[in-house]
């Protein structure tokens, strides 16, 4: 059985937090960049997120608009249940120089963390090649 670790990373950014927090927040702005396609199902208000023909359910459990969401990730397991994985975005702006800074938590049984920042690294390439910034 792995164990969970903490990944985090802060990326820069030259966009706004308003352009940025949709991409982070919505179904069709996380589907551009963060993973094949989201789907909501309305009622019991999980998302699942596919990635090659494979699916995660996660339930957004927290989010201040234009600051940050965290999703955590239905179990999938006993162990799941006492210690869920979970992804947060956080977006904060340094006030002197205006710049956004994009600060993600990943908390996951990913057992390579260098692997695991090269993905982040690249998933952020596209959505900084998105909003141009």
């Amino acid at each position: 059985m792995a164990t969970k670790q903490l990944f985090s990373a802060d990326y820069e950014f030259h966009a706004s937090v308003k352009m940025l927090y949709p991409y982070l927040q919505t179904a069709s702005g996380l589907s551009e960049w963060f993973c094949d396609d989201v789907k909501i199902d309305n009622e019991s208000k999980v998302l699942t997120f596919f990635w090659d023909n494979d699916e995660h359910k996660a339930r957004q459990v927290a989010h201040r608009v234009n600051h940050s969401v965290k999703f955590e990730f239905l179990p999938e397991s006993q162990d799941d249940e006492k210690n869920p994985s979970y992804i947060e975005f956080k977006l904060e702006t340094n006030e002197l120089t205006q710049t956004v800074y994009l600060h993600i938590s990943d908390y996951s049984d990913f057992e390579d963390q260098k692997e695991l920042q090269d993905l982040w690294d690249d998933l952020v390439g596209a959505l900084k090649t998105i909003v141009g910034g």
